[in-house]
């Protein structure tokens, strides 16, 4: 019988970290490990920590420390050093997996890997078309960089990404590609409506929103988006004849509404892996997404592809599956059949043998002494 182990993992609840986290947590604690799972930044709400409700052998800390892209000058870096390193001693945990970059430096007793689900300089190159000059961005790279390379091993969810990884940051050592799942026994997909969803903050530019709404008007079918009606800036989201804002969702409604939507559209500029398309994509959703690598890698031949800063573009595919239905449905299917490659199952098991590479093995003691 295989020997449980104790994974250490940090989480943030921000985006689609959380998901990924909960869901890989779950898998790993149904096949007898223990997670302990740490969040970073702002605290769950009640939707988010239902996800862990009457789960065993998962817990969950809820600490205030600061995520490292809303501390890039690393103010909160000794008090999260102090208390994650605290954290570590007193559990012994076999395997530290760290959700973001900063804590990877951190003298970990046991094995560490970093998962770069994004960070903020490609997120700045995708949206603006060059790297961040404050003197903050580069303190958070110089940390993004030492946690990298302090790390045993890192991994991210796509091949693309890993290269503007290594491009952004030379980390010495060749990350792992474990691509992103989620899981797969769900309700059934419900009768279809003619609607077009999207996800995401209307005013971030990475998710591109805007020019979903610049089509809107000239779209056969109305446009329902979810997500927040107001930002940290003020924002509010723009009045609009053919959109329906739906505000933010829990996951469940969101799901629900995936299970409707005969089209899914993401015209990101920046998306690593894209958990949202998965889930739309699972519930039978065609999908027209933004030409950029990492959605290219995971949806190739499974949806239109637009350019995602031309408005034109994406009207023009639209409009072509609102009116072609064998279209449409050929695409729900194919985007069905290419999100089944994507369980979280699958996602589970080459970190449960990434961790066993880490331990190196089985018998021995897994604890270690401090690194220096």
């Amino acid at each position: 019988m295989k020997e449980a182990r104790h994974i250490l993992m940090t989480t943030d609840v921000v985006g689609g970290v959380w998901a990924y986290a909960t869901m890989l947590a779950c898998v790993l604690a149904a096949q007898g490990d223990r997670v302990t799972l740490v969040t970073l930044g702002p605290a769950p709400n009640d939707d988010q920590k239902a996800a862990l409700a009457d789960v065993s052998r998962i817990e969950l800390i809820i600490t205030d420390l600061a995520l490292e892209w809303m501390d890039p000058a690393g103010e909160d870096s000794r008090r999260a050093a102090e208390m994650l390193l605290g954290l570590a001693h007193e559990l012994r945990p076999d395997v530290v997996h760290l959700n973001s970059y900063r804590e990877g430096a951190l003298p970990w007793p046991t094995p560490a890997l970093v998962v770069a689900h994004s960070c903020v300089l490609s997120w700045w190159e995708a949206c603006h078309g060059c790297l961040p000059d404050e003197p903050r961005w580069l303190a958070y790279a110089e940390a993004v960089e030492a946690g990298l390379r302090a790390a045993d091993t890192w991994v991210a969810p796509t091949a693309a990404f890993r290269s503007t990884i290594d491009s952004l940051y030379a980390p010495p050592t060749r990350g792992r590609v474990i691509h992103n799942g989620i899981e797969t026994d769900r309700p059934p997909t419900r009768e279809k409506r003619e609607v077009i969803l999207a996800a995401g903050r209307v005013w971030d530019r990475a998710k591109n929103l805007g020019v979903l709404l610049a089509a809107s008007p000239d779209l056969p079918w109305p446009v329902e988006i979810a997500g927040p009606l107001s930002g940290p800036c003020g924002e509010v989201a723009p009045q609009n004849a053919n959109v329906r804002f739906l505000g933010e969702l829990p996951r469940a409604q969101l799901l629900a509404r995936m299970r409707e939507a005969a089209i899914y559209a993401a015209s990101a500029r920046y998306e690593p892996f894209g958990l949202g398309i998965l889930e739309a994509a699972h519930s039978e959703c065609a999908l027209v997404l933004s030409n950029i690598p990492t959605l290219r890698e995971v949806w190739d031949d499974a949806a239109l592809f637009v350019e995602p800063d031309n408005p034109e573009d994406i009207t023009a595919a639209l409009q072509l599956l609102c009116r072609k239905p064998e279209l449409r449905a050929e695409l729900q299917a194919a985007a069905s059949a290419r999100a089944r490659r994507y369980a979280i199952e699958t996602t589970a098991a080459k970190y449960s043998a990434l961790y066993d590479r880490l331990l190196g093995r089985a018998s021995a003691p897994r604890y270690r002494e401090a690194r220096a």
